[in-house]
């Protein structure tokens, strides 16, 4: 058997390198794709059964509510948006049974629509009566439909659980999915390792130490220019460190892969629990303002009545918020007056300023200011900035100042801007802090979301300017709004 070469066993050596690094990209490369697909199929339609399903039970307890405030006023109007609702209601049975994805959920379906059938029949029967004015025949057929509906509502709440264990069962998939492709890379290191051992040991004994030999017995181990051996040394050093930046940076973006992968699907269901919660919230507003004007109460229950919708407007407030950090609106932009804009968001704030003891001190000046933005977007952008004044100074003092200036100026690369300051008396951002109030998710706030911020500065950047933070001279923050301003000649009130 011939003896094989020094170059063939070098050669041999890279090649099966080369080949265990390519098979084991490729198959990190097989396994994500098919990980991702499945996972994004099985996501994307059990998510679209799941927010349907939501939406059923959702419509559900709408249509019991206008079956209730019929009963209580008799107003046809109700009736005509049960009416409403119900049809909806059929169209949202037609989406969930087109998204059933296997027999267990068309038949869970088929329930579901069977049950309402028969409550949507019984429901009729008793307002046929109440019409009549039969109401104690009514009141007494209405005991056995409230069963029947008890019955559907459990079934359309037993769907959306079938489909939110199944979006859990598919994320664990993906990571299960995920852990065999960290084992098999893991398992490819130790061969690629062990080859790139032999390699060294191959060119140490057979090139490296002849060639010290030969340069001490020509005495060319003196130190002076390099030669081409040197040079062909140090070129295999470098490539072979090469090779560990290459694994280094492939390990790298696995981990960013992965933990891509994650932010989606945890972006995916916050939304999908912000949307959810927002339904239930606007039927108890519904009732609330239904309920505030048919009911006489004391000034200490009106009082209490008003703490209890603020407290649900703040609620909505929070899930809107991650509503609009994951689905940003487009602005509507129109030429108005940044002075008016910040008026008006002084007039909705007007009673939880005097709540919290805060004094206003608007500053501006006596002809208009003239910016083109989205009026809302921009005042939604200062019930933020006036919100956290309030919080920060009565967390403090238990009171204090909010001083508002608006002024036109110049600032590059925008030419003529307007400014906008937001300062306060409270206890100042720290220096370390200023950058990073503008992240999403950051807040000092034990129950604050972090986005507030964070989608003030997206809508101003929208809106080609930009919003800095910084502390005050003797305590207190503030926060300065730069736009673009509106140079045509000539103000055009809106």
């Amino acid at each position: 058997m011939p003896r094989l070469s020094l170059r063939v066993h070098i050669f041999s050596l890279l090649a099966a390198i080369v080949a265990v690094a390519l098979a084991g990209g490729a198959m990190v490369l097989w396994y994500t794709h098919k990980a991702d697909t499945l996972l994004s199929g099985v996501l994307d339609r059990n998510f679209a059964a799941y927010e349907t399903a939501g939406r059923l039970v959702d419509a559900l307890l709408e249509q019991r509510g206008l079956v209730t405030y019929y009963f209580l006023d008799g107003d046809p109007l109700w009736l005509e948006r049960l009416e409403r609702s119900r049809a909806g209601f059929e169209t949202l049975l037609g989406q969930a049974r087109a998204l059933a994805p296997d027999a267990e959920a068309q038949a869970l379906v088929g329930r579901v629509e069977s049950g309402y059938l028969h409550y949507a029949q019984g429901r009729g029967a008793v307002l046929d009566l109440y019409r009549a004015g039969r109401r104690d025949e009514g009141a007494a057929l209405h005991r056995d439909i409230r069963v029947q509906y008890a019955r559907v509502l459990h079934l359309c709440q037993e769907h959306r659980a079938l489909h939110e264990e199944r979006m859990r069962a598919a994320g664990l998939a993906g990571r299960q999915r995920m852990a065999v492709v960290s084992g098999a890379a893991l398992g490819f290191m130790p061969v690629a390792l062990s080859l790139v051992g032999v390699l060294a040991f191959v060119l140490v004994r057979h090139v490296l130490r002849p060639i010290h030999s030969l340069a001490e017995a020509m005495d060319l181990t003196a130190p002076g220019p390099g030669n081409e051996i040197t040079a062909l040394g140090r070129r295999v050093r470098d490539l072979l460190h090469d090779v560990g930046t290459a694994r280094h940076k492939l390990e790298k973006s696995r981990e960013h892969l992965v933990q891509a992968e994650k932010w989606a699907l945890t972006g995916k269901l916050a939304a999908s629990v912000a949307h959810s919660i927002r339904n239930p919230l606007t039927s108890v507003k519904i009732r609330l303002f239904s309920l505030g004007r048919s009911l006489r109460l004391t000034d200490e229950q009106r009082e209490d009545f008003e703490v209890i919708t603020e407290e649900i407007g703040h609620i909505d407030a929070i899930a809107r918020n991650f509503l609009d950090f994951s689905r940003p609106a487009t602005p509507r932009k129109q030429q108005v007056d940044a002075v008016e804009v910040v008026r008006a968001a002084l007039t909705l704030m007007r009673h939880r300023l005097e709540s919290y003891g805060v004094q206003v001190d608007l500053r501006a000046p006596a002809g208009p200011c003239p910016v083109i933005v989205d009026p809302e977007q921009l005042k939604e952008v200062l019930v933020n900035l006036l919100v956290n004044a309030c919080e920060a100074m009565t967390a403090m003092t238990g009171g204090g100042r909010v001083e508002i200036g608006v002024a036109p100026g110049y600032a590059d690369p925008l030419g003529s801007v307007v400014v906008v300051r937001v300062a306060d008396t409270g206890p100042g951002i720290p220096a370390a802090l200023r950058e990073q109030v503008f992240q999403p998710f950051f807040s000092s706030k034990e129950e604050g979301t972090g986005l507030g911020l964070a989608i003030a500065r997206r809508i101003v950047e929208e809106h080609g300017g930009w919003i800095t933070a910084a502390s005050r001279e003797g305590g207190g923050a503030q926060f300065s709004i730069t736009l673009p301003a509106k140079e045509d000649g000539q103000w055009h009130r809106s």
